[in-house]
């Protein structure tokens, strides 16, 4: 059986054959114990509505925000014969799944708020949600994408043209650590 695809979904397709052809790729993985993350978080929603409650992907997009403003050099872009790298840390955050794949940039990331970043985020995915035409985004400095809400402990993500990284979030989990406490 044959499924048709959308004028959209062949254009990301052939955008990202090609940006795995062009940019140089090469992966690493790392796991993070997230409890103080947690903890923080749950402090700020104490003081929130709960429609205005923060997630998790808003306080990793945050962390990473200000990781690319301390090494700028990962906060670039590829070009012919120079890399140029951004005062701005503008991220493209990927939202939706199948046709519905949109990459919103949420602009000077490093300096906005959680409150903000949260708005923004939700944003988009209510365009996404209502099939809005609108476009949305444009080119970031930086690519985050969220697989963990599917279960999904890794991945390997495609960085996008001119694009010099990108960061893939896995699902949480609960793990037993050892350490070296008497």
């Amino acid at each position: 059986t044959d499924y048709p695809l959308s004028e959209s979904a062949r254009e990301v397709a052939a955008r990202l054959a090609q940006a795995k052809r062009n940019v140089p790729h090469y992966y690493l993985t790392v796991d993070i114990a997230v409890d103080e993350l947690l903890k923080i978080r749950s402090t700020l929603n104490a003081t929130l509505d709960e429609s205005a409650a923060l997630g998790v992907y808003e306080l990793l997009l945050k962390a990473a925000a200000l990781s690319m403003k301390a090494v700028p050099s990962a906060n670039a872009s590829w070009m012919d014969s120079v890399v140029r790298v951004y005062d701005s840390v503008d991220i493209n955050v990927v939202v939706g799944s199948g046709d519905s794949l949109v990459t919103p940039v949420i602009q000077n990331c490093s300096s906005k708020g959680l409150k903000a970043i949260s708005e923004e985020l939700g944003s988009a995915v209510k365009a996404l949600e209502e099939d809005d035409d609108a476009p949305i985004g444009g080119l970031g400095t930086f690519t985050v994408m969220n697989l963990g809400m599917y279960g999904v402990k890794s991945c390997a993500p495609i960085i996008r043209e001119p694009q010099a990284c990108a960061l893939a979030i896995g699902a949480l989990e609960t793990r037993i650590v050892p350490n070296d406490d008497p």
